[in-house]
């Protein structure tokens, strides 16, 4: 048998199991409890084992902070990421939303952007009732203020020979107007009121990038009902729309009417009575928003709030198809002069010239 190299005295002896030599420590009943990561029991030796467990515990303590660190950039990214979407989806990026909260060039809130209520808060008190007085009685239109000290600009047939004219805003509050400077070849005119300011002003918008199925609102003082709001789509675009030239033929035709229906060609028919032989054709956007006697003049307005065009001519059957007046309405065909072509114009108009 193998010497035991055991220094003495290190255990205590115990009898031998009939070999003559000591015996070592009878093996305990059970198996004494380990340590655990929660409590180490106290060492049963005066020379321990080394800590195996150390390294195990470190790296438990590391995998959560390791992992909050992950999560926290994950969430940074997706934050980012989802405001970056809203942002697109609502504003349609930042040039399109101004410092406080509006889209660019309107007063439109961003929380009512894209509905028929925000913009008609918005566009309506920059929306007048035109009432023009001639030889041949009394005609109601609409405007559309573009200058805080009261530039307005309307149809030429609305304000065309009338020999005074009176302009209601929003407010209640009324003004006399002059004439400034018409262009009968385009149907528009530009009106400025005496002895305004502050106005509420509208934005001219871009008819260019119009297309069809645009939402769009339309707002004027159809039969004298100022600030009526109506909303539909861009139904066409470049429709060949004829009206009549002569101030007295047009004036006279809207008194026959019924006091607001100015007769139009298109596609080759007459609307709303007879145009005679002065008359003029342009491009126009083609809208089933409903158009009604007094629209003339008002506002195409597209959902961000921005004037895409002036209503000019709508039709209404009972005008040509019965005696009735009275039940003259819209059936979803309304044109409207592009703003781009307003614009164009705006020069020549206030230098007075006409055509």
């Amino acid at each position: 048998m193998t010497d035991s190299h055991r220094p003495s005295g290190e255990y205590p002896t115990y009898p031998s199991y009939g070999t003559g030599e000591t015996a070592y420590p009878p093996p305990p009943a059970y198996d004494p409890p380990q340590p655990t990561a929660d409590y180490a029991w106290p060492a049963p030796s005066p020379h321990p084992e080394p800590a195996a467990e150390a390294p195990r515990a470190e790296r438990r303590m590391k995998r959560p902070a390791a992992l909050l660190v992950a999560v926290a950039i994950a969430a940074s990214v997706v934050g980012g990421g989802t405001a970056t979407l809203i942002s697109s989806f609502v504003g349609g990026g930042s040039s399109a939303v101004g410092s406080g909260g509006a889209v660019s060039g309107t007063t439109v809130s961003q929380s009512s952007v894209g509905t028929v209520s925000g913009v008609a808060a918005a566009v309506s008190p920059a929306i007048v009732e035109i009432g023009a007085t001639s030889s041949a009685g009394e005609a109601t239109g609409s405007g559309v203020v573009i200058t805080a000290d009261g530039e307005i600009v309307t149809n030429n047939h609305v304000i065309s020979g009338a020999s005074q004219i009176k302009v209601t805003l929003s407010t209640g509050k009324t003004y006399t107007a002059d004439v400034v400077g018409t262009d009968a070849d385009k149907d528009l005119a530009l009106i400025k009121l005496q002895g305004a300011s502050g106005l509420k002003t509208a934005t001219l918008g871009d008819s260019s990038s119009v297309k069809v199925g645009d939402e769009v609102v339309a707002i004027g003082s159809p039969e004298g009902l100022t600030g009526t709001v109506t909303s539909g789509i861009v139904s066409a675009l470049d429709r060949d729309v004829t009206v009549a030239k002569d101030e007295d033929q047009g004036q006279q035709r809207q008194q026959q009417q019924g006091g607001g229906n100015w007769p139009f060609e298109f596609g080759g028919q007459q609307f709303n009575g007879d145009t005679g032989t002065s008359r003029t054709t342009y491009k126009a956007i083609q809208t089933d928003a409903s158009l009604n006697p007094g629209n003339s003049g008002g506002a195409l307005i597209n959902m961000s709030g921005e004037i895409i065009g002036i209503n000019s001519a709508m039709y209404s059957p009972s005008s040509s198809s019965t005696a009735d007046s009275s039940s003259a309405g819209s059936v979803g065909l309304g044109f409207a002069i592009p703003v781009d072509t307003v614009k164009a114009d705006l020069d020549a108009l206030r230098a007075g010239n006409g055509s």
